[in-house]
């Protein structure tokens, strides 16, 4: 028979286990972000009042899931939603280009090989009835902590797969912060 475990390692081990999963939010499953709030409107074109609210969840895998939500938009209309490099601004040109996990040397960038849905953030969706819609998108990356998103542009369409103008979705009609 084997002589019972001492109680007080188990719990040093119960407690040291613990203490690494809550430290570590990678080992914990994952790391997230969420903002919400009214968007920041640079188009006549969305309705006042318009909100959003965008969540990040970065897992242990190495993966990032966003979630876009939005509400109070032009209902049935079919919008194009990218995460950019900059906080929102004045202006829509303000956030800069989409964030890329690996950056195109040629900015605006409209290059397949880096215009992607597998490169950047695309979150494109089509509202209800009541301007209300919804879009998710998984990369296989999580976003570097010295180089992180901004904001999420609405764009005026959706987004074009390419091939001659890949990444492009029309005019920038609103924006919302999103500290990435």
């Amino acid at each position: 028979m084997k002589p019972p475990r001492p109680r007080h390692l188990a719990v040093v081990s119960a407690v040291a286990a613990v203490s690494l999963f809550a430290a570590s939010p990678a080992l914990a499953g994952a790391d997230r972000v969420r903002a919400e709030g009214p968007l920041i409107a640079y188009s006549s074109a969305v309705p006042a009042g318009a909100t959003a609210r965008v969540q990040e969840v970065a897992n242990a895998a190495g993966n990032t899931v966003v979630t876009l939500h939005v509400r109070g938009l032009e209902p049935n209309t079919e919008y194009g939603a990218h995460a950019h490099q900059n906080a929102c601004g004045a202006t829509g040109g303000a956030a800069g280009g989409h964030y890329q996990r690996v950056v195109d040397p040629v900015q605006p960038s409209t290059n397949p090989a880096y215009a992607n849905p597998r490169n950047e953030i695309w979150l494109d969706f089509t509202t209800d009835d009541e301007g209300n819609g919804a879009a998710q998108t998984l990369v296989r990356w999580q976003f570097e902590p010295n180089r992180r998103a901004g904001s999420v542009i609405i764009h005026e369409h959706a987004t074009d797969p390419g091939p001659d103008h890949p990444g492009t979705a029309g005019g920038r009609l609103a924006c919302l912060s999103v500290n990435f």
